[in-house]
């Protein structure tokens, strides 16, 4: 007998709908259990299902006759991954079996993994899958009761959470109150839940010239790197940075929890992801986990601090290979993985914050500690971070320790939400100026065609910044950045025009671009 169920799989953040197809025929004389084929490209998670489901329907009780079950996953030409087909799996061969059938099973996306006893275990993906079933207008969807909460933030679809097999069963034969919708109210859930302000800016010491940095850096959407000695605070400021972010938006926050909801880094319990990600990957990490992809492909690090911010502590200690495949994505805002095998996109609209010592001792320019190294040294360490790299980096700044007066001061700094009110109304005049360019949302992202409309300096003033530029000794490449940092400055302040201080504070935030440097 044929039976059909529906399920999904995830390519990306994307949900790919897989129709599940069994078929079981009786099993030879001598047969005494019941065996099983799985086809349309299962990796071996999904081969494995056949003991889970065995196990988990001789545990519910239910003994089925000897016979050949052979399972199709269509699309065939689809690599289908996980153990989130277990249960559809058997619950088409339940239908098969004429155990199941009250209610139609064709009309419910299904998925779960099952363990021996007949429980469900949580899967990968609910919310992408979640939003593919509405899409394809289904009677609802049954999740493990863990990914209820994440599935449920998908308005307009039923969402079923069960806990084990038999509840599935006595839902499909039509037992009443075996199962109920959970209900979400998704933007109250959005709106209830975020501006937890625990790290403030209120917290840091001293170091205004950081902290203004840091509020450039928030509100054009900038990279920074910071260059400073152990203890001068990098790591503890770059912490703080989300709480001076614009709050997300209900889109961002959706999309932010579908990347989340892939890699199974959402907790039990979890809806929406409702404040920015701060990711601060170790620098042992491998090239594979910074930007996604493996044999299971997931996404990397880059992509879950999508709409957040990605730290990178003590720079130069991470592989160069590893921090060269950052370049292209910092600048397309998305990374696409391809291998032999597939080729997935994700997206890594991040602000990129760095943090490294001056020198390999970490005590170069420091006001009481002496430098053991020599120049050569020096411009070795900096190397190893390559000028491409640098050249997505826009503000660059270099941070000194505290004096003991500033750290024996008990009054506390300007507080995170003085400085996110500044930040949202450059945002805001962002918003508005770049409004008819799809895909430009703040200064970091501009064109040479948007700088040559919004931030060209007057005559005067472009003579100064050459001037300045010849003087000492930029690089060619910081003319864009300085010409994007002024422009940002000239926002915070609701300055129309690019004026002489915009551009000399912007050209003291290029401290690596100096060839005196290190000497």
């Amino acid at each position: 007998m044929l039976a059909k169920t529906h399920s999904a799989t995830v390519d990306g953040i994307n949900a790919i709908p897989v129709t599940i197809e069994v078929d079981t025929a009786p099993g030879s004389k001598d047969q005494t259990v019941m065996k099983m084929v799985i086809v349309g490209l299962p990796d071996n998670s999904v081969k494995e299902s056949y003991s889970r489901i065995v196990a988990a329907l001789g545990n519910t009780g239910i003994k089925l006759p000897p016979q050949n079950v052979t399972v199709n996953l269509a699309p065939g030409d689809i690599r289908k991954e996980g153990t989130g087909f277990d249960l559809p799996i058997a619950v088409g061969i339940l239908k098969a079996n004429n155990l199941i059938g009250s209610r139609q099973t064709e009309r419910f996306m299904v998925l779960g993994e099952l363990s021996l006893d007949g429980s469900l275990q949580p899967i990968r993906g609910a919310l992408p899958i979640a939003i593919k079933a509405r899409e394809l207008e289904y009677e609802g969807l049954i999740v493990p009761e863990q990914n209820v909460h994440e599935a449920a933030v998908v308005n307009r679809l039923p969402v079923y959470g069960a806990s084990n097999l038999q509840q599935v069963i006595s839902f499909f034969n039509g037992i009443p109150d075996v199962l109920a919708p959970t209900v979400i109210d998704t933007r109250a859930e959005f709106y209830a839940h975020q501006n937890d302000l625990s790290l403030d800016f209120a917290d840091v010491k001293g170091q205004e010239n950081v902290k203004r940095a840091f509020e450039i850096a928030a509100a054009g959407g900038h990279n920074l790197i910071m260059v400073g000695p152990p203890g001068a605070g990098k790591s503890m400021m770059a912490r703080r940075l989300p709480s001076i972010l614009p709050p997300l938006s209900l889109s961002e926050s959706l999309e932010t929890t579908q990347i989340h909801s892939v890699a199974g880094q959402l907790k039990g319990g979890t809806g929406l992801i409702t404040e920015r990600p701060f990711r601060s990957p170790h620098h042992t990490v491998s090239q594979v986990a910074l930007v996604g992809g493996g044999a299971n492909p997931m996404p990397g690090e880059i992509s879950l601090a999508h709409n957040g911010v990605l730290f990178l502590d003590e720079l130069p200690e991470f592989p160069r290979g590893a921090l060269e495949v950052l370049r292209q994505p910092l600048e397309d805002r998305k990374i696409t993985v391809t291998r032999a095998k597939y080729s997935i996109e994700y997206p890594c609209n991040v602000m990129f914050i760095a943090s490294m010592n001056p020198c390999p001792c970490g005590y170069y320019n420091h006001p009481s500690k002496p430098c053991q190294c020599t120049p050569g040294q020096i411009h070795k360490y900096l190397n190893k971070i390559s000028g491409p790299l640098l050249d997505r980096i826009d503000i660059q700044i270099e941070i000194t320790p505290l004096s003991f007066d500033e750290l024996s001061r008990t009054q506390p700094g300007e507080h995170s939400t003085v400085i996110r009110e500044r930040v949202i109304r450059a945002r805001q005049i962002q918003e508005e100026r770049y409004r008819d360019h799809p895909g430009i949302h703040c200064n970091a992202q501009m064109t040479p065609a948007l700088m040559r409309q919004y931030a060209t300096p007057a005559p005067q003033d472009m003579s100064m910044l050459r001037e300045v530029i010849n003087r000492l000794q930029l690089s060619a490449r910081a003319y864009d950045r300085i010409l994007r940092l002024a422009r940002t400055i000239a926002d915070l302040e609701g300055a129309a025009q690019i004026q002489t201080h915009h551009l000399a504070e912007a050209v003291g935030y290029r401290n690596l671009d100096r060839e005196s440097w290190g000497e």
